[in-house]
């Protein structure tokens, strides 16, 4: 049977995996439950990737590790994503899967000209996604929560940008189909976001950052969070519909 693919694109910080667990956690709490089988492939362990035929649904976490930086398991990934993407495998990339979906796909990834957005933000719904079938039901604006350097400085050919802010022109795009990215983290909480901020304090102090509006501003983000439920939803119709066909 199908399944689908958790690809873990590295670990948190020590702190935040002792207190909240790893990136595959809270992506499988996300998801929500499944009635498909459900399998984590960890970058720092699988040696293949499995056949298109044999996924229901991708997802990519998010990662510590820069797209710039070409590391070998990356760069299989993106080949790998770019075949996916040809074979309209539905797939969503979150922050690092965001940008190798991004880079899979034809377009520019690099360092954000302005620097680091983190912290719960607010994003604009685009026009767009009112076709859409993951993103119709957001609203004009909603938060969700940020922690990237990089960005997908310009988008593939054709791809259709769903979200933005003032900072980041590119937070959510689809290729084809059904293959979405998003540079915001759906799958984090309140206490994540507040984990990932005070991980990052002396960073962003001596960037002249104010951790404590930071730390102020951070709130759950229940509809950026649907999005994931939403995906697993198209995941397992979309194999139904095609086995019933």
């Amino acid at each position: 049977m199908k399944k689908i693919y958790i690809i873990k694109a590295g670990t948190t910080f020590p702190a935040t995996l002792q207190k909240y667990g790893d990136f595959d956690d809270w992506t499988v709490a996300a998801l929500g439950q499944t009635r498909l089988p459900l399998e984590i492939l960890d970058v720092n362990g699988f040696e293949t990737l499995p056949d298109w035929q044999d996924c229901a649904g991708v997802t990519v976490t998010g990662s510590h590790a820069m797209v710039t930086d070409r590391l070998p398991w990356s760069v299989r990934l993106e080949q790998w994503i770019a075949d996916l993407v040809t074979h309209e495998v539905p797939f969503f990339g979150v922050c690092y899967g965001h940008q190798l979906l991004g880079k899979a796909t034809g377009g520019e990834v690099g360092y954000h000209p302005r620097g680091k957005e983190i912290g719960t933000a607010g994003i604009r719904r685009l026009p767009a996604c009112d076709q859409d079938p993951l993103f119709s039901f957001l609203p004009a604006e909603f938060y969700a929560h940020t922690t990237h350097a990089q960005s997908v400085l310009s988008l593939p050919a054709g791809a259709v940008t769903l979200a933005e802010n003032d900072f980041e022109g590119h937070h959510a795009f689809r290729v084809g189909e059904c293959a979405w990215g998003v540079q915001f983290h759906p799958e984090y909480s309140r206490a994540i976001m507040t984990s990932y901020i005070e991980e990052q304090a002396a960073e962003l102090q001596a960037g002249d950052r104010s951790v404590p509006a930071l730390l102020a501003a951070v709130t759950e983000t229940p509809q950026a969070a649907e999005l994931y439920r939403r995906f697993r939803r198209f995941v397992e119709q979309r194999l139904q519909t095609r086995l019933s066909a």
